[in-house]
């Protein structure tokens, strides 16, 4: 299969790393010149959970018309970032071409919409799958548990199966679900319990939760989230979301979410995709949702400030 892997950081980087050593042709694409560049000289170096390799098949460019026609595109950018990814993959996506995107937050599936026909996007949430860049052309793999996947629209079809399998032939822990959205959202839940209020404080999970405080901010901003699910009829496998989420964080005590790892690093985050949108949906459905207002706002204040920086 001929795939282009759209957006090269870290997550992306394990992505063509991967599905190149199981025998795909594979082409990153990115904006990152030095990355690019160390790809095509010395290969693309992988570490970690998935083990040591440097794999030296991955073509990569800045340019998408290099590429030319894939049967599968990866839109591996940030959240904020896969419109504009979707708008540039066009020259690389044929009739038949499969287009998937694996997200954190909500709206990848719109964002795409604006830019291209979703007939053939298919939608992707990873539970427990982290990396990091090292330097150009060398990731780490921090870990891997499931990458879950689905069409938009629902239901498993023959092309859901042929991506699952190709997934998985290269080392992957990939399966198709029938309903993404409902994962999606749960898996939404979670990120907006942990990700701005472990930013906004500047602790791990497990540091969150043992702080009584900062845990009732956290489980606030989720139940505006979990109140607007409920809202909007999504379906969930739990009743109870304070378990579920506590569950959830109880598994990694360890672990930064990537809002806290880009803003320990100056780097403007997903905040948009997960706590920013929730009083933007509460606002569409008047549910007040007080608690991601307050987080979004001071991390957007934090935001503002890292790009003055940069000017």
């Amino acid at each position: 299969m001929k795939i282009a892997v759209i957006g090269v950081g870290a997550m992306g980087s394990i992505y063509a790393a991967l599905l190149a050593d199981a025998g795909h042709e594979v082409w990153a694409v990115d904006t990152w010149g030095a990355h690019v560049e160390a790809i095509n000289a010395n290969g693309l170096r992988v570490e970690g959970a998935s083990g040591d390799r440097t794999i030296t098949s991955v073509r990569a460019t800045t340019n998408i018309a290099d590429v030319g026609v894939c049967d599968l595109c990866i839109l591996a950018t940030k959240a904020s970032g896969v419109g504009t990814a979707a708008q540039a993959a066009a020259p690389a996506i044929g009739p038949d071409a499969m287009v998937l995107t694996i997200q954190n937050g909500l709206g990848a599936g719109e964002r795409i919409a604006r830019h291209m026909p979703t007939d053939n996007v298919l939608l992707g949430v990873a539970d427990g799958f982290g990396a990091s860049m090292k330097s150009p052309g060398h990731a780490h793999h921090n870990s891997m548990n499931l990458i879950r996947i689905g069409e938009m629209d629902g239901g498993v079809t023959d092309r859901l199966k042929r991506v699952e399998a190709v997934w998985q032939g290269a080392g992957f822990n990939v399966k198709a679900f029938k309903n993404i959205t409902q994962l999606i959202w749960e898996k939404f839940l979670c990120n907006v319990t942990f990700s701005a209020p472990c930013t906004t404080f500047n602790v791990t999970v497990g540091e969150l939760m043992d702080h009584p405080d900062k845990w009732q901010i956290a489980l606030g901003a989720m139940g505006e989230a979990f109140a607007i699910a409920r809202a909007k009829d999504v379906p969930l496998s739990f009743d109870d979301p304070v378990a579920y989420v506590t569950s959830f964080g109880a598994g990694m005590p360890n672990a930064r979410p990537s809002m806290l790892l880009d803003h320990m690093a100056g780097r403007t985050s997903e905040l948009d995709a997960i706590n920013g949108i929730v009083p933007v949906m509460g606002r569409a459905l008047s549910i007040p949702t007080p608690y991601n207002d307050t987080l979004t706002a001071i991390l957007r204040q934090r935001e503002a400030s890292f790009e003055a920086g940069k000017s």
